[in-house]
């Protein structure tokens, strides 16, 4: 395998994948990705509450790159690409384990919508509407990568619907932390302000991504309706 050095050279390579610039960070502390055949991995400490394993290619030239890569960076990374290629890895990857499947949704236009959110000058709220409304985020304040937040807000300046600038790559934005509070749900709120979030990370990065259960047919649909493209993808571990 050879070790990839700077992020001109992952773009000739990858072919300007998301998932795979994204994970990359801008080559940012402790980042490292490598080449084999037509399979790319790239290895990113901490983004998104994982140490991540982003891979691309055929199985054939990804399950040695993963192996060979897991043995230098250690049994914490999480395989990550997509679902078919990373079922693969865990049939043929000693210790490689199939964790779930979701998916990866991104997009590269600015949304056509009206929408009030703007950016918070804190935090201030953050962290008690994510504890009634989205317990499971992976977005926090104070969390390393998480850079800012959005929200509408309600007449007396409370929190009704949120989202994160978060583990945003140079060439790739990242939308994280999308929640509403359950009495202000079914108004379009979360469409507004994940509308605006993608539009400030569209005109800063180029491009921007999120995660998403695959079974969250709500949310998916109103990721569609700004423009989102889906991709379904997976995770693996070691055993």
């Amino acid at each position: 395998m050879r070790e990839i050095k700077t992020p001109a050279d992952l773009v000739l390579v990858s072919g300007r994948d998301s998932v795979v610039e994204w994970a990359a960070q801008g080559f940012g502390a402790g980042v490292r990705a490598w080449t084999g055949g037509d399979a790319v991995a790239v290895a990113s400490p901490d983004v998104s509450k994982h140490d991540r394993l982003a891979v691309i290619g055929s199985v054939d030239d990804a399950a040695p790159l993963v192996r060979d890569v897991l043995r230098e960076v250690g049994p914490s990374y999480r395989p990550f690409g997509d679902e078919e290629l990373v079922r693969g890895l865990a049939e043929r990857v000693p210790g490689l384990r199939f964790s779930a499947s979701f998916g990866w949704m991104d997009a590269s236009e600015v949304p056509d919508l009206t929408t009030t959110a703007a950016w918070l000058d804190g935090d201030d709220g953050v962290e008690e509407l994510l504890t009634e409304a989205s317990p499971k985020s992976y977005a926090w304040p104070g969390h390393p990568g998480v850079r800012r937040w959005a929200a509408l807000t309600g007449d007396r300046g409370e929190l009704l619907s949120i989202a994160a600038d978060a583990w945003s790559a140079p060439e790739v934005g990242f939308l994280a932390g999308v929640a509403t509070h359950p009495a202000a749900r079914g108004k379009g709120l979360s469409r507004q302000v994940c509308g605006f979030v993608t539009a400030e990370l569209v005109k800063r990065h180029g491009r921007v991504a999120l995660m998403v259960d695959g079974d969250n047919q709500a949310a998916i649909a109103v990721y569609r309706r700004l423009g989102y493209t889906y991709r379904r993808v997976a995770a693996a571990g070691m055993r």
